[in-house]
């Protein structure tokens, strides 16, 4: 694991670094006549040390005599260092990204009588036996189609009209005829999820409960309508539409394929904005709200942005749940975290790309944000499962071996 002084003294800091090193200068991990908070964070290519210490500082600034310490997680995830924390005896005050459940909620403080972590997004769906230990900052949606403008054009399509999955279908083979490859996926995690993006919209737009439903053993993959949209995703596999030497793309580099115009469309959630931005291709970019075979447009699948949690075991629990307060009702906080991962929040804006601005327009006018939280969350290890057996399609998987894999697997589960 490594840890990290806000301040780093100048220094570069060694990727590796004991959780008991001192800070610059011999100090200790508890700021001299003050308070140490030690914050998990997540670290990707938007969310960087810098800028969390650049964040972060503003509420140093507010509160004197308050230090905050990054935690960083490296290439474990959020959970696993936490957990690594509790077993050591040296837990962490607070945490990011990690959504409670009902197996692990007792790690965390029980923030329900905090009457402000009401009006943070998703609140009440992310909670858990009706009580909030998670707050967040915005709101992710996934459900999105990203399109390459110059590539609809040659293929003479026009993005208002693709509300089917047959009409997507069919604008693939558009695509395919103008010489551009329609659908952009990758290997990794990537291929489960852009699954999930697509037929999730669909499915638990008509039935919100399904997932609820299937641990309780009323409902099966075999007998649902993801069984349509395998059949689909098989079927663009046959067709040419999506490549089988996807699977050895990286998300990375799909992503950078994409932008780059060697495909014409991309479905992945509302954090591509800041990508398209940064390669100054947004205005190239268009958006529309995934096709399904129900209801257009359908719900999102989506999820809760920038969580906070706030550990049970804190020396500093007061302070701590200051702290979370702050970074997911401050003003200035809440549109710096929005803007640095292209997430959103109503009531919330911030100088946006126009492709951007497109997005927000989906989420305003979607009927409802899909949230596996709470008794719609799947059981542990699904996303895994589905991404095997989504990319099982790629080499020579029927739709059916998939539905019947997933059921096997989850009642294997216990």
């Amino acid at each position: 694991m490594r840890t990290m002084w806000r301040r780093a003294c100048g220094l570069t800091v060694a990727p590796l670094v004991m959780a008991s090193a001192v800070a610059c200068g011999g100090g200790s991990d508890q700021a001299a006549g003050g308070t140490t908070l030690r914050v998990i964070v997540n670290i990707t290519p938007n969310l960087t040390e810098k800028y969390w210490n650049d964040l972060f500082a503003g509420y140093e600034k507010a509160h004197p005599g308050v230090t905050v310490k990054l935690e960083l997680t490296g290439t474990i995830s959020a959970d696993a260092k936490l957990r690594q924390d509790l077993a050591a005896g040296d837990p962490p005050d607070i945490a990011q990204q990690i959504v409670p459940t009902a197996e692990t909620a007792s790690l965390f403080a029980d923030l329900s009588d905090e009457a402000w972590t009401a009006k943070t997004p998703l609140a009440d769906q992310y909670a858990v036996d009706g009580k909030r230990y998670v707050v967040g900052v915005g709101e992710q949606i996934q459900s999105l189609v990203f399109y390459d403008k110059a590539a609809f054009e040659k293929a003479g399509l026009d993005a208002t009209k693709i509300r089917t999955m047959d009409e997507f279908t069919a604008a693939m083979g558009k695509l395919k005829g103008s010489g551009y490859k329609p659908l952009q996926t990758a290997g990794q995690w990537v291929t489960g999820s852009q699954f999930s993006m697509m037929a999730d919209a669909g499915v638990l737009t008509e039935n919100p409960k399904w997932t609820a439903q299937r641990t309780a053993g009323k409902a099966s993959f075999a007998d649902s309508g993801y069984v349509d949209y395998l059949k689909q995703y098989k079927g663009w596999i046959d067709k040419g539409y999506l490549e089988k030497s996807a699977l050895g793309v990286t998300y990375a580099d799909g992503q950078t394929a994409f932008l780059n115009g060697k495909s014409a469309m991309y479905i992945m959630g509302s954090y591509f904005v800041p990508a398209a931005d940064a390669a100054k291709k947004s205005d190239n970019i268009g958006v529309f709200s995934m096709p399904t075979d129900g209801a257009y447009p359908s719900g999102q699948f989506g999820n809760i942005s920038n969580p906070y949690v706030v550990v049970n075991k804190s020396p500093h629990k007061a302070e701590a749940i200051d702290f979370v307060k702050w970074a997911t009702t401050n003003p200035k906080a809440i549109k710096s975290q929005l803007a640095s991962d292209g997430n959103l929040r109503s009531g919330f804006s911030y100088p946006m790309s126009s492709l951007g601005t497109s997005v927000q327009k989906i989420l305003d006018k979607t009927p409802s944000v899909i949230v596996k939280s709470g008794a719609n969350q799947p059981i542990a290890g699904y996303s895994d499962e589905l991404n095997k057996q989504i990319q099982s399609l790629y080499t020579g998987a029927s739709p059916k071996d998939v539905a019947d894999g997933l059921d096997k697997w989850w009642n294997s589960q216990g």
